[in-house]
Formats: structure tokens, sequence, C-alpha cells
């Protein structure tokens, strides 16, 4: 695949790259930096080199120009070298460091304040539909992903297959993230359930056999290695009593459908409504993450069941986004974006669905979730990608 301009913008100062495996790091770090000093430790040879002295690292870096752009990618497997950079930048004003690391677990063991906040932390994520531009297909995003590394792939499938293994072996086998592996393993199966769902940790628990405490762990461990994000509950001036749980997402559609299992027994509209609503969840995070604005992404449940999928909430404005996988819509399925709007009169709320055409239901805009992503660019707001017809008049 032909390199594809992301809306991911570098910071000035030197900065922390995160993001899982395969959402195109140092495709674009390569891209952005051509002359920089590359410093790959996931070449044995290198990472062993450092590790063992890290200080060879200061000797690299002062034979170069001091305005050469120094990338370190997957730190996290030489976490010495943060207090080597930290020096660096400390004696040489104007040296900028790009660190990647696709886990954060191993740095934040080891302090990874430990540029002293001379480095600023930005994440990665898998290409959003505007950056595709006409190459993106809802369809296809919804049973492959979004994730670069699969989509340049011959076969997605199949690279999706073996990502959840890849993680397993070098990241968590390797790392000696958990004790046990096996049990790891099937938390992540386990996992797959609840993608989209309010978290029952005492159900996946059960479900993987062993203790709560352990599947505690184990959401911490999926959270720093990128895999999954929790969205809390809205509780902003809260006028009811609301779920006091989290829901779990994992990162993108792709790698939830091919860690989910299916079979005769499972109904295609349910993995695919759980597609789509992690499809809008990781625009949005993506969205809110590239704008740097300080928004938040939650949800919004009732203890009488009343749900809205997404509030957006922060100094870029105040959103309530629903999603249904169905190709039409009625009153009952804006039903719970106006009590939203009830109790939060300032927000503007949305539907997205399925279906080609866009609607107002009981004073509610409906477009077209293909469409709705395809238009959300963090150099706007979002009401630009919920804009109808009669707001350009």
């Amino acid at each position: 695949m032909e390199t594809i301009g992301r809306f991911f913008q570098a910071p000035r100062q030197s900065y922390f790259l995160f993001g899982p495996r395969g959402t195109g790091k140092s495709t674009w770090l390569r891209a952005a930096y051509p002359d920089a000093l590359w410093i790959d430790l996931l070449e044995p040879e290198i990472a062993r080199s450092l590790a063992a002295r890290p200080e060879r690292l200061s000797e690299l870096v002062l034979a170069q120009p001091v305005d050469r752009v120094v990338v370190i990618d997957e730190v996290q497997r030489a976490p010495a070298l943060l207090a080597v950079a930290h020096a660096l930048i400390e004696r040489r004003p104007g040296s900028r460091f790009v660190l990647t690391g696709s886990s954060a677990r191993k740095l934040k063991r080891t302090g990874v304040d430990l540029l002293g906040g001379r480095a600023v932390v930005r994440t990665l994520h898998p290409f959003l539909a505007g950056e595709l531009g006409s190459r993106f297909d809802l369809d296809s995003a919804l049973r492959d992903g979004l994730l670069p590394l699969a989509l340049a792939a011959p076969v997605p499938r199949d690279v999706l297959r073996a990502y959840a293994a890849l993680y397993l072996r070098e990241e968590v086998q390797l790392e000696g993230l958990v004790r046990n592996v096996g049990a790891f393993a099937r938390f992540l199966e386990a996992a797959s359930f609840a993608h989209g769902a309010v978290l029952n940790v005492a159900e996946v628990a059960r479900e993987c056999s062993v203790e709560r405490k352990v599947v505690s762990g184990y959401i911490d461990v999926l959270e720093d290695l990128l895999l999954a994000f929790r969205l809390f509950p809205f509780t902003r001036r809260a006028r009811r009593a609301s779920s006091a749980h989290p829901k779990l997402y994992l990162f993108d559609a792709g790698v939830y459908r091919a860690l989910r299992p299916s079979g005769p027994l499972d109904r295609d509209s349910e993995l695919a409504g759980a597609a789509l609503e992690g499809l809008v969840a990781q625009h949005l995070r993506a969205w809110i993450e590239y704008r740097q604005e300080g928004d938040n992404l939650s949800f919004w449940r009732t203890r009488s069941g009343a749900e809205v999928d997404f509030i957006v909430y922060g100094p870029s404005g105040f959103w309530a986004i629903e999603v249904k996988h169905g190709i039409r819509v009625d009153a009952a399925d804006v039903r719970a974006l106006r009590t939203f709007v009830a109790d939060y009169p300032e927000c503007r709320p949305l539907l997205v669905h399925r279906g080609r055409d866009r609607a107002v239901v009981g004073g509610v805009p409906c477009i077209p979730c293909g469409e709705f992503l395809e238009r959300i660019d963090p150099r706007q707001s979002l009401d630009a990608a919920m804009a109808m017809p009669s707001d350009h008049r």
C-alpha cells in the first residue's frame, strides 16, 4: 500500500509516540524524518548493545549535528536509554528525540517521566476513514478493521489472526507481563465478548477460570499494551442514578473480529453491531487525541437502562452520539438521546446508522455511519461531521 497521509501532527519538541503494533509509527516517522538518526531496538544486536551500555547512546548522538532528529524505536526494550536521552536534551539545547513504543507498561515501571517533562506523549491510532478517503469502505472496515499492517496485506484476515499471537509471544511472554500466558490467552477471547459492553469483571473471571483480581490485572495489561481502552460513565451534573461500571473496547474493529470466536449460534448482526460501535469509538478516540484540546470520551447509562453510546465533552464542545446497526431509524431508536437532551439541553445529539439516507427523527439528526466517519477530521469540530444539509444554508 502506498504511503497514506495521516492527520497526526508531530509536536515541535521531543516526544513519545505510542501506538499498538502495526499502526504505522515507523512508516510515518521515516517519511516525516528521512534524515533522522534511527535506532531500532527491534534489532537484537542493537538492543543488546545499548541495554548493556546505555551511555553508548551519547556517543552516537554527540557525533551528529545538534539539529538532527534522533528516533529510538520501541524504547521500552531498553528503558535505561531514557535517562541518557534526558541528559542529552539538557546538555544540548535544540536536541530532539522521538521515542516510540508499543507498550507503556515497562516504561511505567521505570518512570516514563524520566525526561523531566521535556517530552510530551502522543499516540498514533489506526487509520481514520478521512485519511483513507476514497479507499475507505465501511463493510471492509467492519470486517478487517483499519490497522495499516492488516490493510497492507494481501489477506488482512490472516494478519489479524496472527496479531494476537504476536503480542502474546513478543510482548506478554518475553517481557514477563503475566505469569500464566495460557490464562491470558483465554482472557483475550473472553474480552472480545465484552467488546462494547459494560464490563463485568466477575463474569469475565468465570469465563477464564481465574480470580477476579487476576482479570483486573489482565485488563490493566491490555490497556498498557494499548490493545484496549475503557470508557467511563458520564456523570457531570447527573440528575439520574447512573451506571458505575466502565465499558471495554478493543482498539480496532478488525482485531475484535479476529479475536471473537464465532459459529452457527452467533448472529452476524450481533458481531457487526459490536464492530460498528467499536469503529465509531476508535474514530472518536483518535479525533480527541489528535486535537489535543483536552476533550473526553465517555458513555451515559442510567440504572433504569437508558443508554447513549458516546458522550464527547470538553473545550471543543458537547455531543451525544448513538450508534445503530439497523438501516431504518424510528422514534424508539432516539428515545435515549432525547432523554439525555432533556437532562443536558446544551449538548448536540446525533444518531448514526447503517442506512443510506439522512433523516431527522424526534428532533434528532440521523446520518449514515460511513458518511459520518469519512467526515471526522481532527482539524475541524465534530459539528462538521454531523452537519445536515440545512446547517449549510
